[in-house]
């Protein structure tokens, strides 16, 4: 396996860093102007500043490199025809595996770092400040976190590492919202930075390549992408606007259980799922 999830944990790193970026550039936006002109343009500002970050992905797209394992299938020209039929055919247990192993991540990164701005405004009457600086200290923590977790998933595989951020997730749920509702600032920091820091980066670190590993060279772009995207639909596309019908039914103890739900998803998902960190991916199949 050398050190595949170290290495992959990199690319991974890119939300912490944007997450960090764009919180920031929030903040000094929304701090420096009235709420009035926040709302008529501020916030467009830092969305036409990402258009440099634009240039910069394609930059990179542009100059990266084949795998070995798949130039030399392109070299036989083995490569599917059909890469969503054979994926569909050959690997459907590891396409819902996977689904299921980013409910925990997906979901619940959002009401940790979207809803919760809202959920400490709105709803606990707290600056913004208070919660935006517990995301910006966790995505800052996250940059170490994330090739940390990922050099620990080449030492001890991807399961057990993907299971102990799945399993804290699921176990902090209720006492995030605990720590939340004292209105302390210090608690309510703490409460982001566990759970971003320990519950979703230990998941979101070794996905790149636990994901990849599942599949086979022929179909592991296709295998590991629609796995990858489709719950991010399921999963995080939805999760805050439920969070929010949730908070409005029940309170908060709704919304925990909502993520109680997702963490159970995938703590059975990743109990399921082959250990991986070992093998030899050359293997076209």
């Amino acid at each position: 396996g050398g050190r595949r999830g170290f290495h992959g944990s990199w690319v991974q790193m890119g939300v912490g860093a944007g997450l960090l970026l764009s919180t920031l550039t929030f903040a000094v936006f929304s701090s420096n102007l009235s709420e009035d002109k926040f709302l008529a343009w501020g916030w467009r500002v830092p969305f036409l500043l990402s258009a440099i970050l634009i240039a910069v992905g394609l930059f990179i797209r542009l100059r990266i490199l084949e795998t070995p394992a798949f130039a030399r299938l392109k070299a036989s020209r083995s490569q599917s025809r059909r890469p969503l039929a054979d994926i569909l055919r050959s690997h459907p247990r590891n396409v819902l595996l996977a689904m299921g192993m980013r409910f925990a991540e997906n979901g619940p990164f959002y009401i940790m770092s979207v809803f919760v701005l809202s959920y400490g405004e709105a709803h606990l009457k707290l600056s913004k400040s208070v919660t935006l600086t517990g995301v910006i200290i966790a995505s800052a923590i996250s940059l170490l976190a994330v090739p940390t977790y990922g050099a620990l998933s080449d030492r001890i595989g991807r399961r057990p590492v993907y299971m102990m951020g799945a399993l804290f997730t699921l176990f902090f749920a209720f006492p995030f919202f605990w720590l939340l509702n004292t209105r302390s600032t210090l608690l309510i920091w703490l409460a982001i930075v566990l759970a971003v820091n320990i519950g979703h980066d230990a998941m979101y670190a070794v996905q790149a390549a636990y994901f990849s590993e599942l599949f086979g060279t022929r179909v592991r772009y296709t295998g590991a992408s629609l796995s990858y995207q489709l719950s991010s639909v399921f999963a995080g596309g939805f999760a805050p606007l439920i969070a929010t019908a949730l908070l409005a039914w029940q309170g908060s103890a709704a919304v925990a259980t909502y993520m109680v739900v997702m963490a159970l998803i995938t703590v059975i998902s990743t109990y399921f799922a082959s250990e991986t960190f070992r093998q030899e991916i050359s293997d076209s199949n």
